[in-house]
């Protein structure tokens, strides 16, 4: 699929990944449906692409909810006619042990809350946007392509049971919608980023941070534009389905 004058629907478009995600499809050319529930963030990411001189639409949404998924999905074939593309990137972290134990006694354990908050976005979020975008594109009859966002983290990563468990999730949906969804021409492709260069990361400590490199053979973070440049290659590779790229500088956890 070529990006030029194509509409791409990005999730979690405010910043960080996402953000990258909007404007390097920009600069291909293609249009940009963008949500988020931050409407500056939205504002922000929407002029950087309307900079490239294509068309550009903000979306606050909270992608958990089934009416604002629906309603926004709506809104967007009715502003731009179609769409062609969604990016599912919208996702949090809120990391935890399963349980804390100190002196042989349980002191504390990961709260439901914690877990549901995490599952509702990062899970039932990407599975909402993408039954919702694959029923418009079946729709316009002319296919389409699903990237869902996972993480290497998915194989398991101490502190975060319910991170792993929805990128897992994510990395398993997306095989299963490439199967199910080929006959109608909609392809489904995953990213699966190691420590990528976004907020949540350039806020730690520097020793930290040293820290997180260390196991990386490449010894840097990832950067979000190559993150991006991944998603670029899943639209425009038309044989490429169900599978998911494991983007880590090499990292294997």
């Amino acid at each position: 699929m070529q990006v030029q004058s194509k509409t791409v629907v990005i999730t979690g478009a405010g910043r960080g990944i996402g953000r990258s995600l909007a404007s390097q499809f920009a600069q291909r050319g293609a249009n940009l449906a963008l949500l988020d529930l931050n409407a500056a963030d939205l504002a922000e990411s929407r002029a950087l692409c309307e900079a490239h001189g294509v068309e550009a639409r903000c979306y606050p949404a909270d992608v958990s909810a089934e009416q604002q998924v629906i309603g926004a999905m709506d809104a967007i074939v009715h502003d731009f006619g179609r769409f062609d593309v969604i990016v599912n990137n919208a996702g949090i972290v809120n990391d935890s042990l399963l349980i804390k134990v100190k002196d042989g006694v349980v002191s504390d354990r990961m709260s439901l809350r914690q877990w549901q908050a995490v599952v509702d976005v990062n899970l039932t979020g990407v599975f909402l946007c993408g039954r919702e975008a694959a029923a418009h594109m079946v729709k316009f009859g002319a296919g389409g392509v699903i990237i869902n966002i996972s993480s290497i983290s998915r194989h398991g990563n101490i502190g975060q049971t319910n991170y792993a468990a929805t990128k897992a999730g994510v990395a398993a949906m997306t095989v299963v919608w490439a199967k199910e969804l080929a006959r109608y021409g909609i392809r489904a492709g995953a990213i699966a980023p190691g420590f990528t260069n976004t907020e949540i990361l350039s806020g730690m400590r520097p020793e930290v941070l040293q820290k997180v490199i260390a196991p990386v053979p490449l010894r840097r973070l990832g950067d979000p534009a190559e993150i991006a440049h991944a998603a670029l290659f899943i639209v425009e590779n038309d044989f490429f389905t169900g599978r998911c790229i494991d983007l880590d500088g090499g990292l294997r956890l």
